[in-house]
């Protein structure tokens, strides 16, 4: 089982917070150049993780073309779903 600590950050008036250090460390963000966060909404609260920012020309076509088609699918059963909606 894994434990997740809490830490409390104070959050500024412009809506910055800082990471304590041993945090940034365990994360491995004080390693980085320029550290990104992902930051997910889940259930009224918010999930931060690290994140990597790559050039697309650096993704696997496989990979691009994968997520084109889950879109191009998405899209397809929104617009079926509308047209039931409208009956």
């Amino acid at each position: 089982m894994q434990h997740y600590g809490m830490t409390t950050l104070a959050l500024s008036k412009r809506g910055s917070l800082t990471l304590p250090p041993e945090l940034r460390r365990k994360l491995g963000l004080d390693k980085l150049r320029n550290p990104l966060l992902l930051v997910e909404e889940r259930d009224g609260g918010l999930f931060l993780q690290p994140a990597v920012a790559m050039p697309v020309r650096d993704l696997p076509k496989g990979q691009i073309q994968a997520w084109i088609s889950q879109d191009e699918a998405d899209m397809e059963a929104f617009k079926v779903a509308g047209k039931a909606k409208k009956k």
